[in-house]
C-alpha cells in the first residue's frame, strides 16, 4: 500500500472523551492547559462535553454520551478527517458496557494514524510537543489498494455485496 499525506493545521481539532472514573482527571487536565487549548477547537463525547463546559466555562462541540453513539460519531470523524487528535482517559479497570465501541474509536485512531492520548502523562507530552503550535504532515496509509481487493472478493467498503 502506497503512503498518502494530510495536513494537519496549526489550530487542532482534538477530541476529548473521559469514562467516569477519568472525568475529574479530564477537568484538571484542561484547566492544567486551558492556554494551549483554547487555541484549537474541541470535539467531546455527551457526558464529558458537558462537564468540560461547566468546569472550564467554553463552548465544546458535544456529540452523543459515548455508550449511546459517541465513541462511534467520533471515530466517522477521524475517518472523514475531521479530528486531528485524541485525548482519551479510559478506565482501564472498570468494565464498560460499550467496550466494542472503545476499540472501535481507538482502531480508527490507529487506522488513520492521529495521535493518541490515553493517561495523563501522554497528553501532557502531546499538549506540549511544539508540534501543536504549527502545521504537521500526516502520513497516512492509501488503502486504494485494499478496497480493491476486496472489492474483488465481494466485499464493497468493507461490506460483502
Amino acid at each position: 500500500m502506497r503512503p498518502k499525506t494530510l495536513v494537519m493545521g496549526q489550530f487542532k481539532r482534538i477530541a476529548l472523551v473521559a469514562h467516569d472514573n477519568k472525568k475529574d482527571d479530564m477537568v484538571a487536565w484542561a484547566k492544567a492547559n486551558r492556554e494551549q487549548l483554547v487555541q484549537h477547537t474541541l470535539y467531546a463525547t455527551g457526558t464529558t462535553g458537558t462537564v468540560l463546559e461547566k468546569a472550564m466555562g467554553w463552548e465544546i462541540n458535544k456529540l452523543q454520551s459515548g455508550p449511546l453513539g459517541g465513541d462511534q460519531q467520533l471515530g466517522a470523524r477521524i475517518s472523514e478527517g475531521e479530528i486531528d487528535l485524541l485525548i482519551f482517559f479510559w478506565d482501564p479497570l472498570e468494565p464498560q458496557p460499550h467496550d466494542p465501541d472503545v476499540k472501535a474509536l481507538l482502531r480508527m485512531a490507529a487506522v488513520w494514524n492521529i495521535p493518541v492520548a490515553t493517561t495523563l502523562a501522554s497528553a501532557d507530552f502531546i499538549i506540549s510537543s511544539p508540534l501543536m503550535a504549527s502545521e504537521y504532515v500526516r502520513r497516512l496509509t492509501d488503502y486504494d489498494e485494499y478496497k480493491e481487493r476486496m472489492k474483488g472478493r465481494g466485499f464493497a467498503g468493507g461490506r460483502e455485496s
